[in-house]
């Protein structure tokens, strides 16, 4: 379960991607655009020390961009060049952004729910001293049956090719399309794979394959 805290944030989460994303070429946004979150869902860290989110966001009627996050209390040794931005929250202080492609926390979430069949985290809202429910705004689940995922402890190497990341772990490669709607979307591989959803009409798009 994720615990969401009734907290300023300094950037907020969408000032954040839009001063980021248009600085990846994969993005094909240009500065100033306005943009759009479409949907969003979390995923546990086991350990509880890492926030896992990925939004699903789009500029007007531009392709719907693929951008996984972690939320860290120090910045990931050895992963400076994923490193976004630091944001300040008023409950949880400094936490240092990254690109969820860099982080091995995010690797592990995703391959563990795309092998076993897993699902998003469910949310809960912390309000004067008690857990509330809170309401999703994005659903995702891995097409796997295993049992158990071996865990991914570290990442080994991350390269993008155009609109698509792929990333080497110990145990898997992950790829991660960027661009999910439009021309520019890359047909995903096969593979065991997780797909997220949003909306009352549960649209659908591959957000990771296991190559």
């Amino acid at each position: 379960m994720a615990v969401l805290h009734q907290a300023e944030l300094r950037p907020t989460k969408l000032e954040l991607l839009t001063s980021w994303l248009p600085t990846r070429p994969w993005s094909g946004l240009a500065g100033g655009e306005v943009l759009e979150v479409v949907a969003a869902f979390r995923f546990d860290d086991p350990a509880g020390d890492v926030g896992v989110e990925t939004f699903l966001v789009r500029a007007g009627d531009g392709p719907l961009l693929n951008v996984p996050l972690t939320y860290r209390a120090a910045p990931l040794e050895g992963a400076e060049r994923f490193l976004v931005t630091t944001m300040e929250h008023s409950v949880l202080g400094r936490r240092w952004v990254h690109d969820g492609a860099g982080d091995p926390v995010w690797a592990d979430a995703v391959h563990r729910a795309a092998v076993t069949g897993g699902r998003e985290a469910d949310l809960l809202r912390a309000v004067d001293g008690r857990l509330e429910p809170a309401p999703k705004h994005g659903w995702a689940s891995g097409d796997g049956d295993a049992a158990e995922a071996p865990a991914v402890t570290a990442v080994e190497g991350v390269s993008t090719d155009g609109a698509v990341t792929t990333v080497r772990t110990p145990v898997a490669t992950l790829v991660l399309p960027r661009v999910l709607t439009g021309a520019a979307a890359p047909p995903p591989p096969a593979g065991a794979r997780l797909t997220a959803s949003w909306g009352e009409d549960e649209a659908a798009v591959v957000a990771v394959v296991l190559a």
